[in-house]
């Protein structure tokens, strides 16, 4: 670490702060107030008006806490508030403090953006050799290596982070690399076990330690199973028969670098400072050079609509990029980082504008409660030119649309199917294991007269019959849905295989011969 020259000191504002708006008074002249008048009342209202148990909110300008509030409950039925010390899953904002944990290994000298992966992880391997030997650490971070989505690796499964790392040389390439990007989870793993195999110290103890500690980050935990020993913490929940319910946590820990941090809005605040500032903590400590702090925030890949989110139909931007760990877009003809993180019954969003010294956190805990965008570009706007615009109506009716288009899918799904059909063969024929060396393994039960999919310790379930030699698994933890399951016989007439969501998986000890 480096230490750049003292800033001057500025007083900290907010402290101890409880349920509600505290806006801040002491020493603030009013006018520094009045571009988020009215503030606390809106974001009351779209919590009321999107159904959000728990939410909290935190401002940065000009290097101060401008506004920090919480709404709601940390769970549904509970009288326990949230405030802006209540801990949430903060998702996907992760990848930015993995990607500026390597930038701190760059400014020491220990690795290059541009180093091959294998210079670091020799044993690191994808399905094709030239491309793993081309792969970069920057490439880890800006989701162009080539290869798909790959959660079902960890989403609902117990495999380890080796185990994740080592499957990836199975998985086939979407697109050749460099040449797409495809939101990829994984390899921000591998760019966590980089900075593992380079600083001689995991991950968590890497964040803890480069991170939270010196920019006094105390309410902030880089792993789950930390989050579950504190008091002030959010449960998740989700939207089941029209009601919110409370769910179980989802744990990222196995794909830690890529969205396992829990947090406060209180202390992320602080993370959107410390970046608004070029890197330099508040007591005028350096952890990042201006080097590394301009790559992180320097465009490295263009992202099409599909890669991008619903919310620019309405925002209508002229660029979108993906920098390192941050979505990139114009707004209003000004220049926007930000990045949500989503996991089971958890939301957050962190925006910035650093032209304008300008940061806005949310966390909630309601599944995609896209209240979040609704309340950063709230506040971009009043900050900004024009007339504020009513966000969370204009979200509300824009990702209704989404949701009624998914809906009429679903019901379309359900006219395909065909009526009056029979499994080929008795229900116990299917039973059995079945396995594939990328995928993993699915265990197929006979239980009580009828079919049950288990497919790691988070998606097991009944399985009824949809038609033919397909059947229809309605997963125990409703929230994550339900999929088909289709069986494929050989020429002899025996069950040789099962394919579920596009992966297709063999049957073990399938004897040939009957």
């Amino acid at each position: 670490m480096t230490t750049a020259p003292p800033r001057p000191s500025r007083t900290r504002h907010v402290k101890n702060l409880t349920l509600g708006c505290l806006l801040l008074a002491a020493r603030v002249p009013a006018q520094a107030q009045s571009p988020l008048e009215g503030l606390d009342a809106y974001v009351r209202q779209a919590v009321t008006d999107w159904g959000v148990p728990g939410l909290a909110v935190a401002v940065v300008k000009d290097g101060e806490f401008v506004f920090s509030a919480g709404y709601g409950v940390r769970e549904a039925g509970s009288g326990d508030a949230v405030d802006p010390h209540t801990l949430f899953a903060i998702g996907s904002t992760t990848k930015a403090m993995t990607a500026a944990a390597i930038g701190m290994l760059v400014d020491e000298g220990k690795l290059g953006w541009d180093d091959p992966v294998v210079r670091h992880l020799p044993d690191f391997r994808l399905s094709d050799p030239w491309v793993t030997s081309q792969l970069t650490v920057r490439d880890l971070l800006t989701h162009r290596a080539g290869v798909g989505n790959a959660d079902f690796l960890w989403y609902g499964q117990e495999n380890e982070t080796d185990e994740i790392l080592f499957r990836l040389r199975y998985a086939d390439p979407e697109t050749s690399m460099r040449s797409h990007f495809t939101y990829q989870n994984i390899m921000y793993v591998a760019a966590g076990k980089v900075i593992e195999k380079v600083s001689g110290i995991s991950w968590a103890s890497f964040i803890q330690h480069r991170v939270f500690d010196p920019l006094g980050m105390a309410e902030s935990v880089p792993l789950l199973s930390m989050a579950e020993t504190r008091d002030n913490v959010a449960s998740p929940h989700y939207r089941l028969d029209g009601k919110v319910t409370v769910i179980e946590n989802a744990s990222v820990d196995p794909v830690a670098p890529a969205g396992s941090v829990w947090s406060s809005v209180h202390d992320m605040a602080k993370w959107l400072r410390f970046l608004l500032a070029g890197g330099v903590t508040e007591d005028g400590e350096r952890l990042l050079s201006e080097g590394v702090h301009a790559e992180l925030f320097r465009p490295q890949m263009l992202v099409d609509a599909g890669g991008f989110y619903p919310t620019a139909r309405l925002t209508r931007p002229h660029w979108t990029t993906y920098g390192l760990g941050w979505f990139q877009a114009d707004y209003q003809g000004r220049a926007t980082d930000f990045h949500t993180g989503s996991i089971d019954g958890m939301v957050a969003i962190a925006g910035l504008i650093r032209d304008e010294d300008l940061g806005v956190y949310v966390l909630g805990n309601l599944d995609h409660a896209e209240v979040r965008h609704a309340i950063m570009y709230r506040v971009f706007d009043l900050y900004g030119p024009a007339e504020p615009r009513d966000w969370s109506a204009e979200l509300q009716d824009l990702y209704g649309a989404l949701r009624a288009q998914g809906e009429q899918a679903a019901q379309r799904a359900q006219e395909d199917r065909i009526a009056d059909t029979s499994p080929s063969l008795p229900l116990e024929a299917y039973a059995g294991a079945y396995i594939d060396p990328l995928y993993g393994t699915v265990e197929v039960s006979l239980q009580d007269g009828a079919l049950r999919v288990h497919y790691g310790p988070g998606l097991q379930g009944p399985a009824d019959h949809w038609h033919f030699d397909t059947f229809g698994v309605k997963w125990d933890a409703r929230w994550r849905g339900s999929s088909l399951v289709s069986f494929r016989l050989d020429a002899r007439g025996n069950v040789a295989g099962l394919e579920v969501n596009g992966a297709t998986f063999e049957r073990i000890g399938q004897d040939s011969s009957r």
